[in-house]
């Protein structure tokens, strides 16, 4: 449905995980209404539970009163092993938790993040270079 597509131009993407997301009723509607920006959005493993950051949902047009927060800190549902798993991993140097893609499956909303390493300029410009190397062979 959404994805960040400067998370795999910004980040080596190591191992992804599915987990659910925590929503309001309005962030719902406003989800299927379209608009959602990944721009600063990044997860924390924070007292056992893994929070979203950042991750902008605009506020819903027909809500009255009970509009949501934007930019508010939304909880991500993950099992106990795959917490673990993740806090492990962000403890080595380098390390982040981005959100890679967010979509309905079985009527609930999930969310993709990935244990990312941030690339160097270098490996930007490598992958540059490979993507137009394919363009160009596309074409030919």
């Amino acid at each position: 449905m959404y994805t960040n597509r400067r998370a795999h131009f910004e980040y080596e993407l190591l191992e992804r995980f599915e987990a659910g997301i925590a929503l309001t009723g309005s962030e719902v509607k406003s989800v299927r209404a379209g608009g959602v920006d990944f721009r600063d959005a990044f997860a924390r493993v924070t007292g056992g539970n893994v929070e979203l950051e950042g991750l902008y949902i605009p506020p819903y047009k027909e809500a009255s009163y009970n509009n949501h927060e934007p930019r508010r800190t939304r909880r991500l549902l993950l099992n106990r092993e795959e917490i673990t798993k993740i806090s492990r991993a962000l403890t080595q140097k380098g390390l982040t938790l981005v959100p890679v893609r967010l979509y309905v499956k079985g009527g609930r909303f999930k969310v993709e993040v990935a244990v990312a390493r941030g690339k160097k300029l270098h490996d930007k410009r490598r992958a540059d270079q490979e993507r137009e190397a394919r363009r160009e062979m596309r074409e030919a």
